[in-house]
């Protein structure tokens, strides 16, 4: 009997887990994400699975958490700093996390964030129209082949702490080509549309633009 490419979020066959699998197969070089809810603790949730991912670019329909936008503005400040003023800056955020009442891999995550910003791997983007509300995730090789170059998870979860592994979700992992290539067909289609500046909401957008 086949397997179904439905996943459901229970036990251990979570988002957090098929991520996993899909870039432990794969010479997975991009990754992109398409949601409408972005959270800071879905990145530092993924981060240390996409640290071998070469790109990664994010696109956001609705809402972030101001705990991104104030970190992801902070990363966008410390590209521009020369070299011996980024350890600094670095520390600067460092004392500011400490500050809170965030937990250890909590402030290492952010950390790592805001150098990913810095160095250019991530990317992020808000798209001015809220209604976007799509959850995609797509995976992909660094060149195009026939054999399956890379992969397509879609469904209900956002990329949030609890939709990679908290909630019951329904999601469905495609791997045709032919799949692969309207998601990202679409997804870059919706990156031209979009935004590079990131608001804590999306609709903040539409007044300034």
């Amino acid at each position: 009997m086949p397997t179904t490419k439905f996943f459901t979020n229970e036990g251990d066959n979570t988002l957090l887990a098929k991520f996993q699998n899909i870039i432990k197969r794969l010479n997975i070089y991009y990754f992109d994400a398409l949601v409408g809810y972005f959270r800071a603790s879905g990145y530092f949730q993924v981060r240390e699975i996409l640290r071998a991912v070469q790109q990664v670019r994010i696109l956001v329909g609705i809402d972030v958490d101001a705990l991104t936008a104030k970190y992801y503005d902070k990363g966008s400040e410390i590209r521009f700093l020369a070299d011996d003023v980024r350890k600094d800056f670095e520390e600067f955020i460092r004392e500011d996390i400490q500050k809170s009442e965030y937990k250890r891999e909590v402030e290492e995550g952010i950390i790592q964030f805001v150098n990913d910003i810095a160095s250019g791997k991530i990317q992020m983007r808000a798209h001015p129209d809220k209604r976007i509300h799509a959850k995609v995730y797509i995976f992909k090789e660094k060149d195009k082949h026939d054999e399956g170059y890379g992969r397509v998870i879609t469904g209900s979860s956002n990329l949030t702490d609890s939709g990679l592994a908290g909630n019951f979700e329904f999601n469905v992992e495609l791997r045709e080509n032919t799949d692969v290539d309207f998601a990202v067909d679409t997804f870059e289609k919706l990156w031209n549309e979009s935004v590079a500046i990131l608001p804590i909401q999306a609709g903040e957008i539409r007044q300034k633009t």
